[in-house]
């Protein structure tokens, strides 16, 4: 019998509605045949997969959770907070999507004319073509362009000289605040939850003030095991959530076959010990 701390829970991942290449049903069947038992469908800022995820998850007999990400400036720097078991047709949080999807064509803009300054034309164009749409266009879309094109040979080496501060095409925006990213989730029914937090490049000080602020605000959970984060990063993740009394989440941030660290589903279980963000909705 499957435990709450054995249960296949994989709680972020994203589908062609955001900046992954795979459909929701496409996903659905992915997670389901990789053993998945709860699977969560979190694209970026955006609703729209939710009912065919749900419908296609129901129709192999897989668990739910309405899931988002989304983005926050936090410090001057892109933090995201992934809602969990929201409730998709909120208009609250609906109309606070919307608006934190704006501007996202105009900074595309921006982007490409940086990268046109090194030598890279064609920029916008070629990651709308992978976005399919100005209001969704993110630094993924671009990075796909950029492989394509031969500049990188994958995405990763993009996002080590491309994209990001300090590099050619990197260019900021402002995102939802975490009051508002955390307000929205909650009045939508949902658990917030910070993803990733070994990937943010705030100081110990930095970091402790936002674990403060967000469980003050009502944040519940942490992510703890997740793609981007190392074994020892497991650990360190794990006794966070035990210091500020976090639930804890897995999730694989699965985006594409061939680019994503870590398939749907083949993450380690998270450790005994925590309290699973999942706990929350039985």
């Amino acid at each position: 019998m499957t435990s709450v701390f054995t249960l296949n829970a994989d709680l972020h991942s994203h589908s062609v509605v955001s900046d992954g290449t795979l459909t929701p049903e496409e996903l659905a069947e992915r997670a389901h045949a990789n053993g998945v038992h709860l699977w969560a469908l979190t694209d970026h800022d955006e609703l729209d997969g939710q009912e065919r995820a749900r419908a296609a998850a129901s129709a192999l007999g897989l668990d739910y959770l309405a899931g988002v990400e989304i983005s926050v400036t936090w410090m001057g720097q892109t933090i995201h907070i992934v809602g969990l078991g929201i409730d998709a047709a909120h208009a609250g949080i609906l109309e606070g999507l919307r608006h934190t999807r704006e501007g996202r064509g105009n900074r595309a803009k921006l982007m490409a004319e940086q990268l046109l300054k090194v030598g890279i034309s064609g920029a916008y164009e070629g990651a709308l073509h992978f976005a399919g749409n100005h209001d969704l266009i993110s630094r993924t879309h671009f990075a796909r362009f950029l492989v394509e094109q031969g500049v990188c040979p994958d995405t990763e080496h993009v996002f080590k000289n491309y994209l990001v501060e300090d590099k050619p095409g990197f260019v900021p925006h402002l995102w939802a605040t975490l009051d508002d990213a955390v307000s929205w989730i909650k009045a939508a029914g949902g658990v917030a939850v910070i993803a990733h937090p070994g990937r943010y490049k705030l100081n110990a000080m930095q970091m402790d003030e936002l674990y403060k602020h967000f469980k003050d605000i009502g944040g519940l959970a942490i992510e703890v095991i997740t793609g981007s984060h190392s074994p020892n990063q497991y650990q360190t993740y794990g006794k966070i959530a035990q210091q500020y009394g976090f639930l804890a989440s897995r999730g694989s941030d699965f985006h594409d076959p061939n680019e994503s660290h870590t398939d749907l589903g083949r993450l380690p279980h998270l450790p005994d010990h925590l309290t699973p963000v999942w706990s929350a909705f039985h």
